[in-house]
C-alpha cells in the first residue's frame, strides 16, 4: 500500500473513531438532560442528568447532579440510602442535595427550592440511584423481579455502573466513590466488592474505584447488637444501677446473652428508660402527625411487639413547630432488632401501616409526585412507576450477605480508603458498635483518637487506622448526619475525599 493511500485510510478511521467517541458522549447524557425543575426559579450551578437504565429488566433510576466546581477532574460519588427499600431522594432532598425546600404557599402548594450552600455537589458530582427496583421510581413490569436481597442488589448495581459509565464516559477516569448510610452500610461494602472484582476480573468499562463511605451504617448483628445499652448509659440515659444490673444479667453481651429470659427482664428496664425519645436524634423532638391517637395503635392487640413503647405514641404535639421535616424514620434497622439473615423486615410492615414516628415527608411525597416534577426529571409517571414513597412495602428483602466486617477487611487490605462515620446522637445505629467493629478489625492506629474541626469550633472526632481506614464522629448529629449538621458533613467530605487531613 502506497504512503498517501495509507495516510487517507489512517486519516479515516481516526475521524470515524472521533466521530463515534463524540457520540457515545454526547447523545445519551443530553437527553437525559434536566433544564427545569418545578419550584425552581434560579439557574442550575451546574448539569442535572436523570433517566432509567435497565438491568434485566428491571429499569433503575438515577439524578445525577454534575460537580459544581471542577466537573472534569473531581470525584463521582454515588449515594445510596437504605431502608432498605427506601428512596435515594432522601438524601437529594433533606440531606446534601444541590436544593433546600421549603413549603409551598399557600400551605399545600408545591413545595420551594433553593440552592443549598451545603451540597455535596460543590467538591463532587453525585448520583442519586434508587435500589434496588421497587424503590423510588424504580421500577419493573415483572413483580417477581421486586423480590431480592444484598447479593443481588449488589449484583444488579455494579451492571447499573457499567452502564450508567458507557452513558458518561467522559467521567470514567474520575475519582469514583460509593457512599450511603443505614441499611446502606450494607449496600456500600457488597457493591464495592462486586466492583473491585470487576476490576480484578478486568471487566470492561474499568471504573476507577477509589474508597467508600459509611454514614451510621448497620454492620455486624453482634456489634450493632451491643452497641445501645452502653450508648444509653455514656449519654446519661440509664443509670450507674441500671447498667450494672443488665451487664449482670445479660453476662455482658445484650445481643446473644448466655440467660435470655433473665437478660430480657433487665433489659426493660433500658427500653423503659428512653422510651418516648427520638431514635434518630436523641436531642431532638418527635414530630407526631395530625390526627394520630395513641389509642388507635394498640391495634387491638396485634400490633408488632418487636417496636419499642416509642413507636406507639403519636398521640400528642410536639412543644416546637416543625420546619420542612423532622427526623427520618425509614432508612434505619430497628435498634431493637440489628439485622439478621433472612427475610429483612420493611419500615411499612413494621409500623404495621400506622403513624410513622418521628417524620414528616409532606414535602418530598408532594413534590416528587408531582406529574410536571416527574416530566421534569424523566420519571415514568405513576401510572407506570407508581406512586413515589420514602419507603416502600413492595420489594421482598433477604439479608444474605452476613457480617460486612470481612467485607471491609477485604477492601481496606486492597487498598480501598474507607471513612466510617456515625453522628453521635443516633440510637438507631449508635456510634458505639461503629467504634467497636472498627477497633476490633486489629488495624495500628495511625492518628491517635482527637478532635477535628469546622468552623473553628470542635465538630467531633476521629481515630485513623492503617489501610486508609478513618473512624469519625460528628457531634450534636442524628442518623443522617447531613440533614443535622449540614456545614460539618460538607467540611468532612471534602477534605476525606480531597485526601487532606480532617
Amino acid at each position: 500500500m502506497g504512503m498517501g493511500k495509507f495516510f487517507i485510510l489512517s486519516l479515516t478511521v481516526c475521524l470515524h473513531m472521533l466521530f463515534m467517541s463524540l457520540v457515545i458522549v454526547e447523545a445519551a447524557p443530553e437527553s437525559s438532560l434536566i433544564t427545569q425543575l418545578p419550584g425552581f426559579n434560579g439557574t442550575f450551578p451546574s448539569k442535572h442528568y436523570s433517566g432509567y437504565i435497565t438491568i434485566d429488566g428491571k429499569n433503575l433510576f438515577y439524578y445525577l447532579v454534575v460537580s459544581e466546581r471542577s466537573p472534569a477532574n473531581d470525584p463521582v460519588v454515588l449515594w445510596l440510602n437504605g431502608g432498605p427499600g427506601c428512596s435515594s431522594f432522601d438524601g437529594f432532598v433533606y440531606e446534601h442535595g444541590p436544593f433546600n425546600f421549603a413549603q409551598g404557599q399557600p400551605k399545600g402548594g408545591l413545595p420551594v427550592l433553593h440552592l443549598n450552600p451545603y451540597s455535596w455537589s460543590k467538591v463532587s458530582s453525585i448520583i442519586y440511584l434508587d435500589s434496588p427496583a421497587g424503590v423510588g421510581f424504580s421500577y419493573s413490569q415483572d413483580e417477581s423481579k421486586y423480590q431480592t436481597g444484598d447479593l443481588q442488589t449488589a449484583s444488579d448495581t455494579h451492571a447499573f455502573l457499567l452502564k450508567w459509565f458507557e452513558q458518561f464516559p467522559e467521567f470514567l477516569s474520575n475519582p469514583f466513590y460509593i457512599a450511603g448510610e443505614s441499611y446502606a452500610g450494607v449496600y456500600v461494602p457488597t457493591l464495592a466488592s462486586q466492583v473491585a472484582k470487576g476490576i480484578n476480573n478486568g471487566t470492561k468499562p474499568t471504573l476507577n474505584l477509589k474508597g467508600y463511605l459509611v454514614g451510621n451504617g448497620v454492620t455486624d448483628g453482634k456489634f450493632d447488637g451491643n452497641a445501645l445499652v452502653p450508648f444509653a448509659h455514656g449519654m446519661a440515659l440509664i443509670s450507674d444501677q441500671i447498667f450494672e444490673q443488665v451487664t449482670v444479667a445479660c453476662g455482658g453481651d445484650f445481643h446473644n446473652p448466655p440467660n435470655r429470659t433473665q437478660c430480657g427482664q433487665k433489659i426493660e428496664l433500658v427500653y423503659e428508660a428512653i422510651d418516648g425519645l427520638n431514635v434518630y436524634d436523641i436531642l431532638e423532638p418527635c414530630y407526631h402527625g395530625p390526627g394520630t391517637n395513641s389509642n388507635n395503635n394498640q391495634n387491638n392487640g396485634k400490633g408488632n411487639t418487636s417496636l419499642p413503647k416509642s413507636f406507639q405514641q403519636l398521640g400528642t404535639t410536639t412543644e416546637k413547630p416543625m420546619g420542612v421535616r423532622k427526623r427520618m424514620f425509614g432508612r434505619a434497622w430497628p435498634f431493637r432488632a440489628p439485622v439478621e439473615d433472612g427475610n429483612v423486615p420493611l419500615w411499612p410492615q413494621l409500623s404495621n401501616s400506622l403513624g410513622v414516628p418521628c417524620m414528616s415527608d409532606e414535602v418530598a411525597t408532594k413534590w416528587l409526585n408531582n406529574p410536571a416534577v416527574r416530566e421534569a426529571i424523566h420519571a415514568e409517571p405513576e401510572s407506570v412507576a407508581g406512586p413515589w414513597e420514602l419507603c416502600t412495602d413492595r420489594i421482598t428483602y433477604s439479608h444474605d450477605a452476613g457480617s460486612m466486617i470481612p467485607y471491609h477487611q477485604n477492601l481496606t487490605t486492597q487498598g480501598y480508603r474507607a471513612l466510617i462515620y456515625s453522628g453521635d446522637h443516633d440510637m438507631c445505629v449508635p456510634y458505639t458498635g461503629s467504634q467497636a467493629w472498627t477497633r476490633s478489625l486489629g488495624y495500628q492506629i495511625v492518628d491517635e483518637w482527637r478532635s477535628w474541626q469546622s468552623n473553628e469550633q470542635v465538630a467531633g472526632y476521629l481515630q485513623a487506622y492503617q489501610n486508609n481506614l478513618t473512624f469519625l464522629t460528628i457531634k450534636g448529629a442524628g442518623h443522617t448526619v447531613p440533614e443535622y449538621k449540614p456545614r460539618e458533613a460538607l467540611d468532612f467530605y471534602a477534605r476525606w475525599l480531597e485526601g487532606k487531613p480532617i
